[in-house]
């Protein structure tokens, strides 16, 4: 017996359509729930993959910021509200998250992942690898446009 084409685990955009087109059409006995279902919860994982994405490489680009006064300029400062701004987009477009971002079981759960990834990134990009073991700023000031860290004591 031939596979389907339209098999999830052959072509997904395929099945994508087929599943969409069956939606339609009301033939919902027809519906391949197990892989929609997974489909769903990862449309949520994907939206919280790229706000960790995004939030790593805005804190690589503050520890850079903070640590290498020296390369500070209008490009660095340019890359952080890049940064700041494509944070804001993902909020924005998954407002859920928010509630997410001022509580400590994100931070608990995602905040080492994220952290860690930043320090990788900023310690590559430095050549430095004495950075703090956690992230010193809050959310807030993260995302504050106002907010640059200052040089180390």
């Amino acid at each position: 017996m031939r596979a389907n084409p339209n098999s999830y685990d052959i072509d997904v955009i395929a099945w994508a359509n087929e599943q969409a087109r069956l939606l339609r059409a009301g033939r919902f006995d027809a519906l391949d729930i197990e892989h929609i279902a997974d489909e769903i919860e990862d449309v949520g994982k994907s939206a919280e993959r790229e706000l960790a994405s995004r939030t790593a490489a805005l804190l690589a680009q503050m520890l850079k910021w903070q640590y290498q006064p020296g390369g500070r300029g209008n490009s660095w400062r340019r890359t952080i509200k890049e940064q700041r701004n494509r944070v804001g987009l993902c909020i924005d477009q998954t407002p859920s998250l928010k509630a997410d971002l001022r509580y400590p079981f994100w931070w608990s759960d995602v905040w080492s992942d994220v952290w860690s990834d930043a320090v990788a990134k900023a310690s590559e990009a430095t050549g430095l690898s004495e950075f703090p073991e956690s992230c010193p700023w809050t959310f807030d000031q993260i995302m504050n446009p106002e907010f640059l860290p200052a040089s180390p004591d």
